[in-house]
């Protein structure tokens, strides 16, 4: 099965076949958890993807996907200008004192 929606990174389904569509909550969480995950492993989205989950569409998912471990993910919260929640995430020592930091 081909997935109709160009944006989306059949990549990020190693487990199923990618959907056709992502109309319900569940289903877009679920692909927002799949591509922050790729994300934070350094396998960045296409442009045209990105441009996808920013639209207003996505906040009600990206809200309530809470991947607080997810670096991705608290950018994703920026973008759609949602509250800041805790980072859970591993704060590796060796970049915690690098200025550039705060620009990310």
């Amino acid at each position: 099965m081909s997935t109709s929606l160009t944006w989306l990174d059949g990549a990020l389904y190693p487990d199923m076949e990618p959907p056709e569509t992502l109309d319900t909550l569940d289903e877009r969480v679920d692909f927002l958890a799949r591509l922050c995950a790729a994300w934070d492993f350094g396998l960045l989205p296409e442009g045209e993807t990105t441009a996808e989950i920013r639209r207003p569409e996505w906040q009600a998912a990206v809200d309530a996907c809470r991947l607080l471990t997810s670096p991705a993910y608290h950018l994703v919260r920026a973008w759609h200008g949602l509250p800041a929640l805790p980072y859970l995430g591993q704060r590796l020592a060796y970049i915690l004192g690098d200025p550039n930091l705060e620009h990310i």
